[in-house]
């Protein structure tokens, strides 16, 4: 009976696993399958295979690459630009704030530690438009323009990237015996040399599924850089590239899908291979912390 009830059970939760990966997959399946046919067929009925084909599917990608209104090359550049600069800046940064607020037993370290799991609870609704007029002043103080920049909307992602990445990092760093540090600076290793010769390489697993957390997030993220960046600025990512794509061709249903496709493959590419350090770093992160 307990054979039989085992089996049972693994069986409803292979269906119900099935039940929700249909149900997240499937408006990716409906960008694929309707990015291969032309506009006709889409209006037509968007969840039929009927038109679908491999050469529809380059021919709807050349368009959309070789489209002035998109400017595919562009956005694609700065979006890669502004997606590794925040995550080489957050994963240095953060990993520096995250250790010294995990050695430094005081009450500021505790509140700055509180400050950042606090910022993760508002959202980003509340910060928007004084983040926007903060920007906008501070721009105009220093005279480097902070919106419609790549600086500014790299900044922009340190802020509100910050205090996950410290957050896990912190987990981490305590299960790191602080007698490593210790004998390091008894042979003479200032905080600095302690930091980037013992602790940093130890961070590699946590350090790289942050990363990749993060890369999705900033890769795929519309809202921030529709406000910092523009919809009408020279400086766009692939999201505000699309969504301004979206506007230029209403009805052509098949370029719009295949931009959007465009937009997705990259990122997708990177969890399919990513997806096992992921679940590494998240295990090791939880187990030492």
């Amino acid at each position: 009976m307990k054979i039989k009830e085992k089996r049972s059970s693994v069986i409803v939760r292979m269906i119900f696993a099935i039940i929700i990966a249909i149900y997240v997959l499937f408006p990716f399946f409906l960008v694929v399958i309707n990015s291969c046919k032309p506009t006709d067929k889409i209006t037509e009925n968007p969840i039929s295979l009927s038109g679908v084909g491999i050469g529809q599917l380059f021919g709807n990608l050349r368009d959309v690459i070789n489209n002035t209104h998109f400017l595919f090359w562009s956005a694609f550049e700065y979006s890669v630009i502004i997606t590794l600069l925040s995550l080489v800046l957050l994963a240095l940064f953060g990993s520096m704030a995250a250790w010294v607020i995990c050695r430094n037993h005081t009450k500021w370290s505790t509140a700055i530690y509180f400050t950042f799991i606090a910022s993760m609870i508002i959202p980003f609704q509340v910060v928007m438009l004084p983040l926007i007029s903060t920007f906008r002043d501070v721009g105009k103080f220093i005279g480097i323009p902070m919106l419609q920049s790549v600086p500014g909307i790299i900044f922009a992602y340190l802020g509100f990237g910050g205090a996950m990445t410290v957050f896990i990092l912190n987990g981490f760093i305590k299960g790191i015996p602080v007698a490593l540090e210790e004998a390091a600076a008894i042979d003479g290793c200032t905080p600095e040399q302690v930091f980037f010769l013992i602790i940093f390489p130890l961070l590699k697993p946590v350090i790289t599924t942050v990363t990749i957390l993060n890369g999705m997030w900033i890769w795929n993220d519309y809202l921030l850089p529709s406000m910092m960046l523009g919809q009408n600025g020279k400086v766009k990512t692939l999201p505000v590239a699309v969504q301004a794509f979206v506007g230029s061709y209403v009805k052509q249903w098949n370029l719009i899908l295949a931009a959007a496709l465009l937009a997705i493959i990259p990122i997708v590419i990177l969890f399919l291979f990513a997806q096992k350090q992921i679940m590494k770093g998240m295990i090791e992160g939880a187990v030492k912390g």
